[in-house]
């Protein structure tokens, strides 16, 4: 099974592969007050949601860097239906190298959900750091625990206890790399709910409606092992916040 078939199914129906509420993402585009001339990124930018909304709201120059070609062409068209295509640039490369090879200077460094592609939330945070202006805003999506998580969870998660932070360590880790906290929001549970359901009922709707796929029992077999893992263990511990900073 290919793990990029999987998550582009999953995400088929969600506006934003990260589970914030889309109300609260437009408050932090509101809160940039940007113009026509600024320069944004975005790293692992999915279908590019985000930028299209920075677009339709500031008309700004954008490159949206993601790896994965089935989220490229969905890209692709949505910034085509959508009249943005003049003020985007789509670069279907690994951003881990693309982003130190980038001979520019932007206002606004994106990451949200996909700092495991620069190495972690700390390099993320060096990495936006060298690609940011001076009083330039740096926009992070990441995870927290919210509680001390339980060995069978980490265990099956496939993740290290201290590959996560808490939601404070988040902030306050970003404080020791220079930047200034100024807003953040986290997703609650009723956005957690929205956001997993979905991506569950997804994969079990495209599985019901073409069996034939013979990718559909390994598929199943990881989503309802998922399902199952968030509503024993990840509804309680986990969370995502959104952090905005600036770059000084």
């Amino acid at each position: 099974m290919d793990r990029n078939k999987f998550s582009a199914i999953a995400h088929k129906n969600h506006s934003f592969y990260n589970p914030v509420n889309p109300a609260k993402i437009d408050k932090v585009v509101e809160i940039l007050s940007l113009t026509a001339n600024d320069k944004v990124i975005d790293i692992g930018a999915g279908k590019g949601e985000i930028l299209l909304r920075i677009i339709e709201k500031y008309s700004s120059n954008c490159i949206a860097i993601e790896q994965y070609s089935n989220f490229v062409e969905q890209l692709k068209v949505n910034a085509k239906n959508r009249g943005a295509l003049n003020n985007i640039e789509i670069l279907n490369q690994d951003a881990n190298l693309t982003i130190k090879t980038l001979n520019q200077e932007f206002k606004v460094g994106i990451c949200i959900g996909s700092s495991h592609v620069l190495g972690g939330y700390q390099n993320t945070i060096e990495s936006l750091k060298n690609i940011v202006v001076k009083g330039g805003y740096i926009l992070i999506g990441e995870l927290y625990w919210r509680k001390k998580p339980d060995k069978e969870y980490l265990h099956l998660f496939g993740v290290k206890e201290e590959e996560i932070l808490y939601h404070t360590q988040n902030i306050f880790t970003a404080e020791d790399y220079g930047l200034i906290p100024l807003w953040s929001t986290v997703a609650n549970e009723d956005d957690f709910d929205a956001y997993e359901w979905l991506y569950s009922k997804s994969i079990e709707d495209y599985c019901y409606m073409t069996p034939e796929d013979p990718d559909c029992p390994a598929m199943l077999e990881k989503i309802r092992s998922w399902r199952e893992m968030y509503l024993k263990w990840g509804r309680d511990t986990l969370g995502f916040g959104l952090y905005l900073f600036r770059n000084v």
